[in-house]
């Protein structure tokens, strides 16, 4: 699969979000050009401020995987990641960042902070604008019909 195979999932997963009516962000975690975590909001389904759609992909993947660290992994997500997701991101060794929308309230990529241009110990490779138009539009949508 490509990269814009892997995205348009991540977009897939976030009209499941929208659909459950909660904030359209959709997730892919792949390894080996296989997925093997992905995830969409559920914060207000579980009651969960954590479960945003990376979070979900991170701990469906460290479950199959049977390991919190998921190296040489590339994450699909629709939106730019919050700070309290590439906090996980950098915790799980995840290897690339693919994101579409950038994010100008809570984006830690580029948007608001810079989080991964920080000395940590674990650099994470990034890319953002993929199917950036689909998931902007998705997002746009979402909340003019919740008005």
């Amino acid at each position: 699969m490509t990269d814009l195979q892997f995205m348009r999932r991540a977009l897939e997963l976030a009209q499941q979000a929208k659909a459950a009516d909660e904030v359209p962000v959709g997730a892919v975690l792949v390894l080996d050009n296989q997925i093997i975590g992905e995830g969409y909001n559920q914060s207000i389904k579980l009651s969960d401020p954590t479960a945003h759609a990376e979070i979900i992909a991170l701990r469906a993947a460290g479950l199959q995987h049977q390991n919190y660290r998921l190296l040489n992994t590339t994450l699909y997500v629709s939106l730019e990641p919050c700070a309290m997701c590439l906090g996980a991101l950098q915790h799980a060794r995840i290897a690339k960042l693919i994101y579409g929308a950038s994010d100008s309230k809570t984006g830690a990529v580029e948007s608001v902070y810079q989080l991964l241009d920080q000395p940590l110990n674990h650099r994470i490779c990034w890319e953002k604008g993929l199917l950036s138009s689909e998931s902007a539009e998705l997002l746009r949508t979402f909340f003019r019909e919740r008005r």
